[in-house]
């Protein structure tokens, strides 16, 4: 069977590690979602114990996927012809929903009826964004940014329960916010001492940081924060040393993919969240 599953992190980086990292701007989702599982333990996302997949033919590793219950199926990437098996190797799993650049959603989309009889829709299409070149907001909005700490945890919960609302994302619940705020990696604006915004970051895996759960408060926006913290962020990871700083959008909001880029973004590809239905 070429594709293998287990549920040993160490022996699926042993097998995967090294095809995961030779495009770690691509596949910084599931390498940032690895480590933290290395660095947190294995109920970081969840009380479900992980599970890992690698493809391999003639010896060669040609793709990489994992789930993180209750998360969706995160695909890295395989060759033609082999969603039907992934999918397979993970019926006992029964993922809701699965994740993955877009020529590999298109198959999974139809090995899923083909294997299960189901169908598929799109939640979500994902642009990936890679920093070219640090742009700060012009004008810069009053205030500043601070690495977020526990004081802040209440506020940083009630954010992300409502940018998971207002998003339909899923990947930043509790259990990562507590990841996060173990690496210093939620940042807030704060104007006259009142947090008005907050953006996350990735811990750096194979040069490459990545930029999420940007998010302000109804109250505080149109007034240039989400801008504002995303370029504070970015600083950070510049500065810590990353050497590829990244973040993805929603297709479907025109203004954040506008912003990103007078920030100096500039697009790598795009990635489709599916539900499995």
């Amino acid at each position: 069977m070429p594709w293998q599953l287990t549920q040993d992190l160490a022996d699926f980086m042993a097998a995967a590690g090294s095809y995961l990292k030779a495009d770690p701007v691509r596949n910084t989702v599931p390498l940032t979602v690895l480590e933290a599982l290395r660095a947190g333990g294995p109920s970081v996302y969840g009380d479900a114990a992980p599970a890992f997949a690698w493809h391999q033919a003639a010896g060669i590793v040609d793709g990489a996927a994992l789930r993180t219950p209750p998360h969706p199926l995160l695909v890295a990437g395989f060759p033609a012809g082999a969603a039907g098996a992934l999918l397979r190797a993970f019926a006992a799993d029964k993922p809701a929903g699965a994740s993955a650049p877009e020529p590999e959603a298109e198959e999974l989309a139809a090995a899923w009826a083909a294997v299960t009889g189901g169908g598929t829709a799109v939640h979500t299409r994902m642009r990936l964004f890679r920093l070219a070149g640090l742009r700060a907001p012009d004008p810069l909005p009053p205030g500043a940014a601070y690495v977020a700490g526990q004081a802040d945890l209440d506020r940083l919960l009630d954010w992300t329960a409502a940018f998971i609302a207002e998003t339909g994302s899923g990947a930043e619940g509790a259990r990562s916010v507590a990841d996060k705020l173990s690496y210093g990696g939620l940042m807030i604006w704060a104007v006259a001492g009142q947090p008005v915004a907050m953006a996350s970051l990735t811990r750096n895996v194979a040069g490459v940081c990545r930029v999420g759960s940007v998010y302000t408060p109804p109250r505080h926006r149109k007034s240039g924060y989400g801008g504002a913290i995303t370029s504070a962020v970015s600083r950070k990871a510049v500065d810590d040393g990353a050497a590829e700083v990244v973040l993805y959008t929603d297709l479907a909001n025109p203004t954040s993919n506008a912003l990103y880029q007078r920030l100096g973004y500039r697009p790598v590809g795009d990635r489709i969240a599916l539900d499995l239905l």
